[in-house]
C-alpha cells in the first residue's frame, strides 16, 4: 500500500505547478520547481491501485533534509553542534 493516498500526490503536483508556488520557488532558489517527481509518484500510485504489482510501488520519499543535499544545492550556514558551548550562560558583549 502506498504511504499516502493517490489524491495527496495529485494535490502536491497541482500545488507544485501553481503560479504562486512557482514564483516563490524561483524567488527563493533561482530556478523553477521540478514537479515531475510528484506526477511520477501519482502515476505509480494509480498503477499500484490498478495492478498491485511490485513494479508499480511508489518509492519512499526522500527525507526533507536529504532533498536539497542530493540536488547539490544545500549547504548549511551554521555548523551544527552536539552540545551547547561551555560558556553559554555568560552575558553577551
Amino acid at each position: 500500500q502506498p504511504p499516502r493516498s493517490c489524491e495527496d500526490y495529485w494535490g502536491e503536483w497541482k500545488h507544485c505547478r501553481g503560479l504562486r508556488h512557482a514564483f516563490h520557488h524561483y524567488y527563493a532558489h533561482g530556478e523553477l520547481p521540478e514537479c515531475g517527481r510528484w506526477r511520477e509518484d501519482y502515476e505509480a500510485c494509480r498503477a499500484w491501485e490498478r495492478d498491485r504489482t511490485a513494479a508499480a510501488q511508489v518509492p519512499a520519499p526522500l527525507p526533507l533534509l536529504a532533498r536539497p543535499r542530493s540536488a547539490g544545492r544545500g549547504c548549511w550556514v551554521w555548523k551544527l553542534r552536539k552540545s551547547p558551548p561551555s560558556d553559554w550562560y555568560l552575558p553577551l558583549d
